[in-house]
């Protein structure tokens, strides 16, 4: 809960959460095609690091929430899947691809960080808000949905106590 309130408190605009919706996925869709150049086989089995690091994003989102760790396996298990496609790609493909996907995806958050006039939480916790920011995305979803709408009153009740103890 505090790790959810300390980032929707930076993505309180619908435009920033909008860029966030979109450039997200797109940010770890670009890690992922490099990542899966590099394939680990142990007896017969062979996996790569995207589907390594989808993997322990999704034990990590267990511990927090199983419903929304299910729904990041909905579009992490896609997203993964397209990135090691094009990791098959020439270097130079997959790597312009990644360099745009990621690069990109970071470009439109920071727009959509200027728009709301918050400081992006990577500046201040670059490892936090990279795992943070796909649970978050996932909570978003489920919010326009009008799906879980509890969970998501409640971190927006904390985000309006933090604000009024960061305004005194």
């Amino acid at each position: 809960m505090d790790m959810l309130t300390g980032y929707a408190a930076a993505h309180q605009h619908p435009f920033n959460v909008a860029v966030h919706m979109v450039g997200i996925p797109t940010i770890m869709f670009g890690v992922f095609v490099m990542l899966s150049n590099v394939t680990i086989t142990i007896d017969g089995f062979s996996a790569n690091l995207a589907h390594l690091a989808m993997l322990v994003m999704f034990v990590f989102y267990l511990t927090l929430d199983v419903v929304f760790s299910l729904a990041f396996l909905g579009f992490a298990v896609p997203v993964t899947l397209l990135a090691t496609l094009v990791g098959t790609a020439p270097f130079s493909v997959s790597g312009t691809i990644a360099a745009i996907a990621f690069f990109g995806g970071y470009a439109a958050q920071f727009i959509g960080h200027a728009v709301e006039k918050s400081e992006p939480v990577i500046l201040k916790h670059p490892v936090q808000a990279n795992l943070a920011a796909p649970f978050f995305t996932v909570v978003e979803l489920f919010h326009i949905l009008g799906l879980r709408d509890d969970l998501f009153n409640e971190v927006q009740r904390r985000v309006a106590e933090l604000q009024r103890e960061q305004a005194t």
